[in-house]
């Protein structure tokens, strides 16, 4: 009996530990996904208002730049899967490799080849374990992203769309990331980065309206030249945002989920010490009047 309390009391120390580093965690998390949604809401803006002039000067002009123009021939797409460093954040890596397999899965179908470019170690654990090949991984920064790291897969990304597929090169480039939306959600998004879509761009004029002018200056192509990598960068450092406020979101519910139920554990081997702790009183009291009376029988 008494090893039985021991072992009771041995698992609640043990729960206790385990109980103040999720609560720590969940602390930490919450304290930093504040500033997380802050630079989401910063970054959005800009990133959107970069899209619309993109998607305007590549509409309204005659250039066929090789970042806005479709390949005929698309045999190799690159795909950029945003996970995080770290897990402990529930299903938040689950879900976004998931869905890059699920991309990966329709690509292939359209007969292209998926040339992987992973973010994150838990992305490329996932891939080093099921050994499978990918071009460029980036990792250390998932949680606190900044537009330096945006920039270096941005430029990975670009040298690579505009060299030949003979030479390593590919014909177009998806990101699969998380969007945040709340604190209880977040979705798991595939965008094709390039050749550059016109998904939220230019608005269709109403009724008598004519389409607007547009005169670039000193040309298109040179325009195009400076806007579109700044648009690739723009679009990668949103999305490393969106995926960073996702993860502390995720990662706070887990916490707080774990932290319950360490509570829970610590409350039912608290009830069980204290009902074999009975249980033993009572058996030393049952033995000890047991032995009073037969001493009083025997005499």
């Amino acid at each position: 009996m008494g090893a039985q309390i021991r072992e009771y009391r041995q698992r609640i120390r043990s729960v206790s530990a385990t109980k103040k580093i999720t609560r720590a965690m969940e602390l930490m998390a919450a304290a930093r996904v504040v500033k997380a949604q802050q630079a989401v809401r910063e970054s959005t803006p800009y990133a959107r208002a970069l899209t619309r002039a993109a998607s305007a000067v590549a509409t309204y002009s005659d250039e066929d730049h090789p970042l806005t123009t479709e390949r005929e021939d698309v045999t190799r797409a690159a795909l950029v899967v945003v996970a995080a460093d770290r897990g402990l954040a529930g299903g938040y890596n689950a879900h976004v490799l998931k869905e890059s397999e699920r991309v990966a899965a329709r690509l292939r179908e359209e007969g292209k080849e998926v040339v992987p470019y992973l973010v994150g170690r838990r992305a490329v654990s996932f891939y080093s374990f099921r050994k499978r090949d990918f071009a460029a991984e980036w990792t250390g920064f998932t949680e606190k992203p900044k537009f330096e790291n945006a920039r270096e897969i941005g430029e990975r990304l670009v040298a690579d769309f505009n060299a030949d597929t003979d030479e390593g090169g590919v014909d177009e480039v998806h990101i699969v990331s998380t969007r945040f939306v709340s604190m209880v959600g977040q979705d798991p998004e595939a965008v094709r980065l390039l050749p550059l879509e016109v998904v939220e761009g230019v608005e269709e004029p109403e009724g008598d309206e004519i389409y607007p002018l547009y005169d670039f200056e000193p040309n298109a192509e040179e325009l195009l030249d400076t806007l579109l990598p700044r648009y690739v960068n723009a679009r990668i450092f949103n999305a490393l945002l969106h995926a960073a406020a996702s993860e502390l979101a995720a990662r706070q519910r887990a916490m707080k989920s774990a932290t319950d139920n360490a509570e829970e554990l610590i409350k039912k081997y608290t009830r069980l010490a204290n009902q074999a702790r009975q249980a033993e009183i009572t058996q030393e009291i049952s033995e000890i009047v047991g032995g009073a009376t037969a001493l009083a029988e025997s005499k």
